[in-house]
C-alpha cells in the first residue's frame, strides 16, 4: 500500500491535542482502508508530520476530515529507504 507523509502547518504546538487528534485518527482509519502509523511534531516551526499508509492521498485526508477536522498543508507520496 502506497506511503504518505502530510504536513500540517500550525500557529502553536500543544502536544496533548496533538496526540488527542492522533488517536481520534487511530479510532476512524480502518473505514478508510488507512493505518495511520506515526507523528512527529517540531515546536519552532510549529509543524505536525503524519506518516501514513493508505490506498491514496484522498482517504488519508478523509480520516483526518472525520476524525477532527484538522487538514493537512501538504500530503506527498513517500518510500522507505
Amino acid at each position: 500500500m502506497p506511503l504518505f507523509m502530510d504536513t500540517h502547518n500550525l500557529d502553536a504546538i500543544d502536544p496533548d491535542a496533538i496526540a488527542g487528534a492522533h488517536e481520534r485518527d487511530l479510532e476512524v482509519q480502518d473505514r478508510y482502508g488507512v493505518n495511520y502509523r506515526s507523528y512527529w511534531f517540531s515546536q519552532q516551526p510549529a509543524r505536525v508530520f503524519c506518516l501514513v499508509e493508505a490506498p491514496d492521498a484522498d482517504a488519508a485526508v478523509a480520516v483526518h476530515r472525520e476524525a477532527h477536522g484538522l487538514l493537512a498543508d501538504e500530503i506527498v507520496e513517500v518510500r522507505e529507504g
